[in-house]
């Protein structure tokens, strides 16, 4: 049977409701999407129709149930996550404390200058900030999970105590179950929950918020030849079926929020085809998480910047992932993405110009200038 997915094209922010549907209950409107079918790995056909059409195109393939689920889906306002409500872009801040991640290992190996720098990162404008333990950049080795919680606890226990929204970057049990046991309310696994078979049942008994992202491979291999049959379609199947075995388990869908994974287990052609459908993931009805911070795709776009120089091309990723209904943005500079973010709020909720209104009249011929006195 065919699998049918649909892309919301057209995407803009308008002062007023104007026609088509809202995307993911916020500023972003479409009235036309991008159907696409696929009855082999990689045999997609696609076409770019009104959404009526398109959604009409849908019941005739999945049924009129699939395709009045799969418009409420990509339509309805998204629940808070996490506490946080979702009407505007919220900053995730990255915390390493690990002496070997790729744009800033070692700067926050130590506790003290991990929490400071969290505080600050508070201050600038995060909602939550991303503690992690060990570097999941292409080649990194796995870190043992008691070493992980020796780095990540303390840090955790000091920003929840101080009110943080913290989340906890692991890809092992016994080290999201001390996370969350030390303050931290949301999991964040590049697995998606499968890198360890206890993760998926502890994250549903404690009933916290999720990250599931896609990884291809493991980060030792990852970055050896990735290849799918369509990438965009491959995740949104894999990040789908990870949804589904976290609501059989038991967590609710507005506790998720689903991340394609940019640079992990990608090319670069992988990475500007995620980034440039990104909307199509709101077809899963879940929050949608972008990290794209300081990542090698923009130095293979724009020069062979190291990391810490790689802002600009970050914070233009963002914004087009904010363009495409990205809810949250995983960062590692915060005040930066902050301010970009909110002048690009502030433009697109502008009130457009009436084009009903009147302009001034336009003089005939312009006023004769006086001669430049002698």
């Amino acid at each position: 049977m065919a699998s049918i997915y649909l892309r919301p094209l057209g995407l803009g922010a308008t002062a007023a409701p104007a026609e088509g549907l809202p995307l993911a209950g916020g500023p972003l409107r479409f009235a036309t999407a991008e159907v696409a079918t696929r009855s082999a790995p990689d045999g997609v056909a696609r076409q770019s129709l009104p959404l009526e059409s398109a959604l009409a195109r849908v019941a005739a393939k999945a049924g009129p149930d699939a395709a009045a689920a799969l418009r409420d889906r990509l339509s309805r306002p998204r629940a808070p996550f996490a506490g946080l409500t979702l009407d505007r872009a919220r900053i995730m801040g990255v915390i390493n404390v690990t002496p070997d991640s790729f744009s800033d290992g070692g700067e926050r190996f130590d506790p003290g200058r991990a929490v400071a720098d969290g505080q600050a990162m508070l201050a600038a404008g995060a909602d939550i900030l991303d503690v992690g333990g060990e570097s999941t950049r292409p080649g990194a080795a796995p870190v043992d999970p008691a070493e992980e919680q020796r780095r990540v606890l303390p840090v955790i226990r000091a920003l929840a105590a101080g009110g943080a929204v913290v989340s906890i970057d692991s890809r092992h049990a016994a080290t999201l179950a001390e996370a969350l046991a030390a303050g931290a309310i949301i999991a964040n696994d590049v697995s998606a929950l499968t890198g360890d078979p206890q993760s998926l049942p502890l994250v549903a008994g404690a009933g916290c918020g999720v990250v599931l992202m896609h990884m291809q491979g493991a980060p030792q291999t990852m970055q050896q030849a990735p290849r799918y049959g369509d990438v965009v379609l491959d995740v949104y199947d894999f990040l789908e079926a990870r949804l589904e075995a976290c609501l059989e388990a038991g967590l609710p869908r507005e506790g998720i929020a689903l991340d394609p994974g940019i640079g992990f287990g990608k090319s670069l052609d992988h990475n500007l085809a995620l980034l440039d459908s990104l909307a199509v993931f709101h077809g899963l009805g879940c929050p949608i998480l972008l990290g794209v911070s300081r990542k090698s795709f923009i130095a293979r776009l724009a020069g062979e910047a190291p990391p810490k120089a790689r802002l600009p091309g970050s914070l233009a990723a963002a914004l087009s992932g904010v363009a495409r209904g990205a809810q949250i943005l995983r960062v590692h500079d915060v005040a930066e993405t902050r301010q970009a973010v909110r002048v690009w709020e502030a433009i697109a909720a502008a009130p457009e110009t009436d084009p009903a209104l009147e302009l001034s009249p336009v003089l005939e011929s312009p006023p004769a200038l006086e001669s430049p006195k002698t």
